[in-house]
């Protein structure tokens, strides 16, 4: 693994920010590009084009979403995954309406910040709240609307993952905060079951975000995934 370098992409409305309390633990530098496209597969494309031609690849949520896709276009690529607070299944057209909606109050002057200020409670605990609440929105407000407008576009173009997820054949880890409002446990056992020799990592007292929730548990199973 060494010399391998280590990709990181953020979720949707999150910036490189997120994985910096992990990458002071783990003592190294990461790539964190910015997940933009006018969709998923353009959204892959984009980001394979600019990394190195061989990577380890690590995603939350949304960065997991394209993790997957990236994968599944671009195996060859790939050293290792490992997957975080994240979902492999289609979004329902519920989910789909929802994110148009948004992106509708987008362009009628919603911003990037104050979204994220409205779904603050299901992307960290209570417990982590007084903490990180303004971390977590400053983060929105450099995303910025436009910026945010095309991932609610990548998501809502997402395909399911989890049938092709039997084809990854280098190490994989799942994590997820067990108190992750957005991307529930049983997703992520799904995923771990579909992949072979995926280790689950599960997180306590943490939701969403979970890289600023419990950086030191995150970079421990991190550690132990690079040198897996």
């Amino acid at each position: 693994m060494a010399g391998t370098p280590l990709v990181l992409l953020p979720g949707m409305n999150c910036t490189a920010e997120l994985w910096s309390p992990v990458l002071q633990r783990l003592g190294r530098e990461a790539l964190t590009p910015v997940i933009d496209g006018a969709d998923l597969e353009d959204s892959v494309h984009r980001l394979l084009a600019r990394l190195p031609d061989r990577f380890a690849l690590t995603g939350l949520s949304l960065g997991g979403i394209v993790a997957m896709a990236m994968h599944r276009i671009a195996p060859h690529r790939i050293t290792r995954i490992a997957l975080l607070d994240t979902n492999a299944l289609a979004p329902t057209d519920a989910q789909r309406a929802g994110w148009q909606q948004v992106r509708d109050r987008l362009t009628g002057g919603l911003t990037a910040a104050a979204y994220q200020t409205e779904i603050l409670d299901l992307l960290i605990t209570d417990q982590h709240r007084d903490r990180l609440a303004g971390p977590v929105i400053a983060m929105g407000e450099r995303t910025g609307s436009a910026l945010l407008a095309r991932q609610l576009q990548i998501q809502q173009t997402r395909v399911a993952e989890l049938p092709g997820l039997h084809q990854v054949a280098v190490p994989a880890m799942v994590l997820h905060g067990e108190r992750d409002a957005l991307c529930p446990a049983v997703r992520h056992h799904e995923i771990a079951a579909a992949i072979p020799g995926a280790v689950l990592v599960p997180v306590p007292d943490a939701g969403h975000l979970t890289p600023l929730e419990a950086p030191d548990a995150v970079a421990t199973a991190l550690g132990q995934w690079l040198r897996a």
